[in-house]
C-alpha cells in the first residue's frame, strides 16, 4: 500500500485516542504521507471536511476508538472505495476493531501496511432514502443514507416514548404490520448489536442477506426475516397525523419521515474494506469473546473436551 494520503479520525473527548493519534501522524508525515486528523463523536463529524480537503485518493483511514467510530467511518468512506484500520483505543466491545496490542509498535505496523502484510475483509452495507408518491416513479424527499450495522425506523419524542404501526413491504408485497417500538433492516454485521438485542438471528458476515427485525412487537406472531440481499423493503408508517417516525442509520439519526412518506431499504453497491492485522481474526472467537458464550469461561489446555488425546 501507497501511504501518501492519510485521514486519522479519533475518539472524540478519549486523551488515549488523540495521543496515539498524533503519535502516528507523526511516524507518517516522516515517511512523507499527507495526514489529516479530527476528532469523531456524537457532535463530531470530521469526514464532510476530510472528503473536501482532499485532492486525491485516500489510501488509508486510521480510526482510533470503539465500535461507533468504525461505523461513522464505514458510512462516510466505503462510498469513496477507502481501506479502514480500526483499531479499539478507548472503546468498549470492539466488535470491528482490531486490538490495541497490536498497534503499539508504530513502526512496525506502518512497516506492515506498506509491506501489504494484512488481509481486507468486505462487508455489506446498506442505503436507505426516504421517498413519497406512487409506486411506478416515486419523489425522493432525503438524501441517500448508508449504514453497516443496521437501518431503524421509530419514533422519538421528547416528552412521551411514542410506539408506531409500521408496514412493511418486500419487492411490492406487504408482508407484515408491526405495532410496537419501531422496525430494524441489518446486515449480517449488525445481527450482533441491536438486532441481537431485540432477539434477532445472528448472521455470519460472509454473507449477503438482509435480517428484518420487529422492535418490542406487540404481537407474538411477529417473527424475523432473513431476506436475499437482492430485496428491496419498504416501511410506511401508518396512522400518524404528526411526524414522530425517524430514520436512525447505525444509532445516529438520519431524517424524519413525514406522514404519508416511507423509506426504502435496499443492499448499498457499497462495500466497507477493513484491514485485519490479527493472523487468527475469527468470527467465532469474536462470539465467544465479546458475547461472553462457553467458550471464554470454559478453557482445556489441550483444546479438546475431557478426553486424553
Amino acid at each position: 500500500m501507497e501511504l501518501k494520503q492519510i485521514i486519522i479520525a479519533y475518539k472524540a473527548g478519549d486523551t488515549q485516542s488523540k495521543s496515539w493519534a498524533e503519535t502516528y501522524a507523526r511516524a507518517l508525515e516522516k515517511r512523507g504521507a499527507h495526514v489529516l486528523m479530527g476528532p469523531s463523536g456524537v457532535k463530531d463529524n470530521p469526514y464532510p471536511v476530510f472528503l473536501s480537503s482532499v485532492s486525491s485518493q485516500i489510501d488509508l483511514a486510521l480510526v482510533l476508538g470503539g465500535d461507533g467510530s468504525a461505523l461513522a467511518a464505514a458510512r462516510h468512506l466505503a462510498p469513496e472505495g477507502a481501506l479502514i484500520l480500526a483499531v479499539n483505543v478507548g472503546g468498549h466491545l470492539g466488535f470491528l476493531t482490531e486490538p490495541f496490542e497490536l498497534f503499539q509498535d508504530t513502526e512496525a505496523v506502518i512497516d506492515r501496511l506498506e509491506s501489504d502484510v494484512y488481509a481486507i475483509q468486505r462487508r455489506m452495507m446498506l442505503q436507505a432514502q426516504v421517498l413519497e408518491g406512487g409506486r411506478i416513479k416515486p419523489e425522493p424527499m432525503s438524501d441517500r443514507f448508508f449504514c453497516l450495522n443496521e437501518m431503524s425506523v421509530k419514533p422519538a419524542s421528547i416528552d412521551r416514548m411514542p410506539t408506531s404501526i409500521l408496514e412493511m413491504e418486500v419487492d411490492g408485497e406487504v408482508v407484515d404490520q408491526f405495532q410496537g417500538d419501531g422496525l430494524l433492516v441489518a446486515t449480517p454485521t449488525g445481527s450482533t448489536c441491536y438486532t441481537a438485542s431485540a432477539n434477532g438471528p445472528i448472521v455470519h458476515p460472509g454473507m449477503e442477506a438482509m435480517v428484518v427485525t420487529p422492535i418490542c412487537p406487540l404481537s407474538l406472531s411477529s417473527r424475523p426475516l432473513v431476506l436475499p440481499p437482492g430485496s428491496v423493503v419498504n416501511v410506511w408508517p401508518l396512522g400518524e397525523q404528526e411526524p414522530l417516525t425517524k430514520l436512525w442509520t447505525d444509532g445516529a439519526l438520519g431524517t424524519t419521515i413525514w406522514p404519508g412518506q416511507r423509506v426504502s431499504v435496499s443492499m448499498s453497491k457499497h462495500l466497507a474494506k477493513f484491514i485485519i492485522l490479527r493472523e487468527d481474526h475469527s468470527f467465532y472467537t469474536t462470539l465467544r469473546e465479546k458475547l461472553w458464550w462457553a467458550g471464554t469461561r470454559v478453557h482445556y489446555d489441550n483444546e479438546h473436551r475431557n478426553g486424553n488425546h
